[in-house]
């Protein structure tokens, strides 16, 4: 079984002066690109079995808005504190904590952690232009594909292929 793992910057958010991070809401766009990324999921097939999603209510108004424009509920949402302030060895081991029967992983966070992951488990059979732009950074509603045969548990330092990026037009 191919496991995919799909690592998802939030969409644009808005910067309200006072406003604490963690509540800050999604801007006009990022409602726009939040419904980009469902749509395009959708057509990938890249329907989720499992949403690690940051409990900060942009991540979380993203995850809704993707969800939307799938076509199909995913049942197996979690709201993580965890990946709100999550570096990249949490997620990681995050991810090394789903169950095998899992087939498809989305954790809806924020940078740079979300592309510090794909670096550190993309390996060599990786597209060589999605690497080089994980390893800068990705703006907000990209997100990267990963893909594995192995188990979650064995999930590491360059142990899945990046497949492909994708960010908003």
């Amino acid at each position: 079984m191919t496991r995919r793992l799909i690592l998802l910057r939030h969409a644009k958010a808005e910067h309200p002066h006072g406003m604490a991070d963690h509540a800050r809401p999604l801007a006009l766009a990022g409602r726009r690109q939040a419904a980009t990324v469902g749509r395009a999921l959708a057509e990938d097939g890249l329907v989720p079995d499992l949403v690690l999603c940051s409990s900060a209510l942009r991540t979380r108004q993203t995850w809704e808005l993707v969800q939307s424009t799938l076509g199909t509920t995913v049942d197996g949402v979690e709201y993580r504190d965890e990946v709100y302030d999550a570096g990249t060895g949490d997620v990681v081991a995050l991810v090394t904590a789903v169950p095998d029967d899992v087939e498809t992983v989305l954790v809806v966070g924020h940078e740079p952690t979300m592309s510090h992951v794909a670096e550190q488990l993309a390996g060599p059979a990786s597209d060589p232009a999605a690497f080089a732009r994980v390893r800068v950074g990705v703006p907000t509603a990209s997100w990267s594909l990963l893909e594995t045969t192995t188990g979650w548990g064995e999930v590491g330092r360059g142990s899945m292929v990046l497949a492909r990026l994708v960010t908003p037009s």
